[in-house]
């Protein structure tokens, strides 16, 4: 068969790519090695509970955010949002509880009461990520392609934001380490914490406008969608087939179809059949898969080859919980990110300290009456997984061994748990990787240093003529907002929309 346009994965990022590219007019076939859409937001459904794996926190749900602009072109409603109150705790090794959201008045407050050792110097640190940050999304609203925007529109972006704009400069080539001098090492951990979430670096790597990007939009709200990203994920399918688009569920890619020229003209599936492309190939794999599979290493360039080598991510072990009410009661917050340890005088190390628990929503339980569905992330090397495996009994046995460190870090973190929590399932890097084919499995893109934002983001341009990326592991980043953002840039880039 022939289209103008593949896509290939049913990620949100290939998902949204499609529906928007379909309600513009433009034939498009989504392709999809598995039985269902989603990718690493699909749910898992156990013992009557949908788990997300994940946070279950969604940003850019506010008016003219990145959803409602790519609702308005789909001929489907969005889904249920309501505002996450607050958006997560952040629990430190002594027991504070830190809610991250609410009024500016209010948030300081609690910066000033949790933090007295540093109080004006963490305050300003906000003050001035809020500020930054809120500019970025500004400028990213007004022209989404901001790794390849002109010399013009970068001046008028500038322009437009003259009293930030020293600082948005001045931050370009800084990590947040830079800007968190002379806090405290309670308050740096407290950031630490936040930015391994949502950017994969703490702050002596990520890139401060990342960093003021990510801070920000936390504190501005999040929120959580009725049935979690997987339904999110189900009504763009539905959007693509009432545009007019196909999708074909259980149909692995093998690589690209070349012509003459060396162009991407379509994809060769795993059954021997080509489907055609004449405009465009869109891969929703990270970057890593679209080289290494479809691309293949041989026309894959040797600087490309190169860098692929040099990006990190990260893998993430996760347990799938079931809570009653009453204990669920007890906590905070629905979400807490819980830094179990200090780690003082040391590297920031995230596989020993850092886990985020996230219960569904009170108003979306996700579970039997009287229980709510829980996710618990962490961190883990995604290679020590797959390495020195000799049988699926290896594999069974460091899941056991995890999955008891991490039940005794959680209650340790979180006492009000009791027996109020069992276990219904975990998830490894393993577990990703047999649903998703991605690299080792690892999940939430690749870290924000300096090396791959601004001027070195990856973007959706890839060194093969006609074949675009969407997706986490090229700009902006990671999160559903941003996997989103990468799909519309690709989409207008194709076919932009009529004015």
């Amino acid at each position: 068969m022939s289209y103008e346009v593949v896509v290939v994965g049913a990620g949100v990022g290939g998902l949204t790519a499609a529906a928007l590219l379909a309600a513009r007019g433009v034939k498009v076939c989504l392709i999809e090695r598995g039985s269902s859409a989603g990718g690493c937001v699909r749910a898992l459904e156990r013992s009557g509970h949908q788990f997300e794996p994940g946070a279950g926190l969604y940003a850019s749900w506010q008016s003219d955010g990145i959803h409602e602009r790519v609702f308005a072109e789909l001929p489907v409603a969005p889904p249920e949002v309501r505002e996450a109150a607050p958006s997560y705790s952040v629990r430190l090794p002594d027991s504070t509880d830190i809610r991250v959201g609410g009024s500016d008045a209010d948030f300081e407050a609690r910066l000033k009461e949790f933090f007295p050792e540093c109080a004006d110097r963490a305050v300003s640190f906000y003050r001035n990520a809020t500020l930054v940050g809120d500019a970025v999304c500004r400028a990213a609203r007004n022209v989404p392609d901001l790794p390849h925007a002109t010399r013009l529109q970068r001046l008028k972006l500038l322009t437009a934001e003259a009293r930030v704009a020293p600082r948005i400069l001045a931050g370009l080539k800084q990590t947040a380490a830079h800007y968190l001098q002379d806090t405290s090492p309670r308050f740096r951990r407290f950031v630490d914490a936040q930015l391994q979430i949502f950017a994969q670096r703490t702050s002596d790597e990520c890139a401060y406008l990342y960093a003021a990007v990510a801070l920000s939009v936390a504190r501005r709200g999040m929120h959580a969608i009725r049935g979690g990203a997987s339904a999110l994920a189900e009504l763009l399918i539905e959007a693509v087939i009432k545009s007019g688009g196909t999708v074909r569920f259980d149909t692995p890619a093998l690589r690209l179809a070349y012509d003459s020229r060396g162009d991407a003209v379509g994809v060769t599936l795993l059954s021997g059949e080509t489907v055609d492309a004449s405009r465009a190939v869109i891969s929703n794999l990270s970057v890593w898969d679209t080289y290494g599979k479809l691309v293949g290493l041989s026309r894959t360039p040797l600087p490309v080859r190169a860098r692929l080598k040099e990006l990190r991510g990260w893998g993430v072990y996760l347990l799938y919980i079931s809570a009653d009410e009453e204990t669920l009661a007890r906590l905070p917050a629905e979400r807490i990110l819980a830094l179990t340890e200090w780690q003082e005088e040391r590297q920031f190390d995230p596989e020993q300290c850092l886990l985020m628990f996230s219960a569904a929503p009170a108003w979306d339980a996700r579970a039997p009456e009287g229980r709510r569905a829980v996710t618990v992330s962490t961190f883990t090397d995604a290679g020590q997984w797959f390495a020195f495996h000799e049988d699926e009994e290896e594999h069974e046995r460091q899941d056991q061994t995890t999955l008891e460190m991490w039940w005794e870090r959680l209650h340790a973190a979180l006492p009000e748990l009791g027996a109020g929590v069992e276990i219904i399932e975990t998830a490894t890097p393993r577990t990703f990787y047999e649903a998703t084919r991605r690299k080792l499995g690892m999940v939430g893109g690749v870290g924000q240093s300096l090396d791959v934002f601004g001027s070195n983001s990856l973007t959706y341009r890839t060194t093969v003529p006609n074949l675009f990326m969407v997706g986490d592991t090229n700009f902006p980043g990671q999160g559903v907002a941003a996997v989103t953002h990468s799909a519309l840039v690709v989409a207008n880039a194709i076919a932009p929309p009529i004015r």
